[in-house]
């Protein structure tokens, strides 16, 4: 019944060093890490980075709080908005500041996989289950 939704699903081509598309694959993780219906949390993914092009972490950094209530609106994501807009914010924020906006370069501070995945849950809104969704395609390319 739970059908899980994968990278490919989404039109996103892991490939070693692909920054772009592991920075699309962390965003539709993170949106669909949250108790939110599979099909809502891709569309939000689908508003936010193909429809509005806010495809990188500096972009989605300069996004302002509203107008990603908007973006999560038009998805129908309407439970957590006002958290979920914040959260993405902070999370292309600190994607910039910390590691220059490349989930490469996370890996590349990291230890080994188990210290990467201590450091995306640094991220405000990542927990086990969006770590779980991203890992399960991009360990392939990371690791």
């Amino acid at each position: 019944m739970s059908k899980t939704i994968s990278a490919g699903d989404l039109g996103i081509q892991l490939k070693k060093g692909d920054e772009s598309a592991l920075f699309k694959w962390f965003i539709a993780s993170f949106l669909m890490g949250k108790r939110i219906q599979r099909d809502i949390a891709a569309e939000a993914y689908r508003v936010i980075v193909e429809k509005r092009s806010r495809d990188t972490a500096r972009k989605l950094s300069g996004c302002s709080h509203r107008e990603l209530v908007v973006m999560l609106g038009e998805a129908h994501y309407v439970r957590y908005d006002e958290t979920t807009a914040e959260r993405l914010r902070h999370l292309g924020k600190k994607l910039v500041n910390e590691y220059a906006g490349k989930i490469g370069n996370i890996q590349s501070a990291s230890e080994d996989r188990k210290d990467f995945e201590k450091r995306l849950g640094e991220f405000e809104g990542v927990g086990p289950k969006t770590i779980e969704i991203f890992m399960r395609d991009a360990a392939a390319v990371l690791y």
